[in-house]
């Protein structure tokens, strides 16, 4: 079978592309394995600093999920009967009856502790829009044809079990993220920018090397902060201000025990000349 996303490795930067745009770059269970395949590859290689994800073609980021009817001799009541009972008694490496994707296969988008940027070069709908969300820290948008669509309301008439609006709520001005959830239209680049949706937004023939600028300036900084301060950023979000910053002192000092990377800064800040980052861990 065809893979459906391309998957390479240069100078330090991963780059992964969701390869079906015949069919918009949907994420089918093929799409979804072969990602969470790749996420992994990219999370234990250490010589991989960042990655960049994107879709192939002008037209679509990705549509999101692939629809597809019941499987043979169910109905879509069994559907929401199993989901019913995934929520009450969940399996083991499950969240609310949903797979955990962190380092594997599943129902839910991988998430690692390295940096990842998106290059938006289409419609980002549906799950395409939620995968920004959930496992995307910095989004470049293309001005000409970059649409962002959330599409449960409208299409599917429901909320979700997944945490995308949850994300939503949280990593945007409330107003915008109501406006986006009920009234369901979509937005332009320049509007998702405006909200604080997406970072910036840059010509189609742009887009790439203005990711490209980004990874190269994250892959001078020293890899285990890098590492660290992502984790840090993510996890305590939720967490009262005194809290968080009982972790920061923590994650800080784990990374000066753990890495090289800040004796030699201060060295070379004392000698002044560049730092030599190598994001060794001590023996």
């Amino acid at each position: 079978m065809p893979k459906k996303t391309i998957y390479e490795k240069r100078n330090g930067i991963a780059y992964l592309t969701v390869n079906n745009p015949e069919k918009a770059n949907v994420m089918d269970s093929q799409v979804m394995e072969e990602m969470a395949e790749e996420y992994r590859d990219f999370w234990e290689d250490r010589d991989m600093k960042v990655l960049i994800l994107t879709g192939m073609g002008d037209r679509h980021f990705s549509a999101g999920h692939h629809i597809q009817p019941p499987p043979p001799g169910q109905s879509y009541t069994d559907i929401r009967i199993q989901r019913n009972e995934g929520f009450f008694w969940p399996r083991a490496q499950t969240v609310n009856g949903r797979e955990i994707a962190v380092f594997g296969g599943g129902t839910d988008f991988p998430r690692v502790w390295k940096p990842v940027i998106a290059a938006v070069n289409g419609w980002a709908a549906g799950a395409g829009l939620y995968m920004l969300l959930h496992t995307v820290d910095i989004r470049i948008a293309c001005e000409e044809h970059a649409r962002f669509y959330f599409a449960l309301l409208s299409n599917r008439g429901g909320i979700g079990s997944g945490p995308s609006a949850t994300h939503l709520t949280r990593q945007l001005n409330y107003a915008h993220a109501m406006k986006m959830l009920l009234t369901d239209e979509p937005i332009d680049a320049k509007e998702a920018e405006r909200i604080g949706l997406i970072y910036e937004t840059v010509p189609h023939d742009r887009l790439m090397a203005r990711c490209e600028e980004l990874a190269e300036r994250i892959k001078q900084m020293p890899p285990v902060a890098v590492r660290m301060l992502k984790e840090f950023a993510v996890k305590s979000r939720e967490l009262p201000e005194q809290a968080a910053w009982d972790m920061q002192y923590t994650y800080n000092h784990m990374v000066a025990q753990l890495s090289t990377d800040g004796d030699d800064a201060d060295a070379a800040f004392l000698e002044k000349r560049s730092r030599n980052v190598q994001g060794n861990l001590r023996g």
